[in-house]
């Protein structure tokens, strides 16, 4: 029984920044691997980012490489994805993860999908 809450999304120009936080409740936080995926109206939905347990390994879809880092303090048990250079492709419902099994790019792979955090990026 997880509970994620995102937050820090937002309205931004293209080449503008946000950071997003995901809040995760329980004391078993560091056993998660965890993932960042994001749904734009109408598209399915589509992996962002993913880190391991101790923060040591990152992923990230081609789409966002170079632009965004995940990032994770496991003694606050909250994720961070910190995205710049946006563009209006950005724009989405971004939604923090737990990963419990297979690949990390698949979102049939995680877990507790929250409320998510609306990112629209503005040309």
């Amino acid at each position: 029984q997880v509970q994620l809450v995102e937050s820090g999304g937002g309205l931004v120009q293209a080449g503008g920044s946000l950071r997003l936080s995901c809040a995760a409740s329980g004391p078993t936080f560091s056993n998660y691997a965890m993932g960042w995926f994001r749904q734009a109206p109408g598209l399915e939905r589509e992996f962002v980012a993913h880190i391991s347990r101790s923060g040591g390994s990152t992923a990230y879809a081609d789409s966002v490489k170079g632009r965004v880092t995940i990032s994770r303090d496991n003694a606050k048990n909250t994720v961070y994805l910190q995205m710049n250079s946006l563009k209006p492709e950005d724009t989405a419902v971004y939604y923090c993860v737990v990963h419990k099994w297979g690949s990390y790019d698949n979102p049939s792979a995680y877990a507790y999908w929250g409320q998510g955090t609306q990112v629209t990026v503005s040309s």
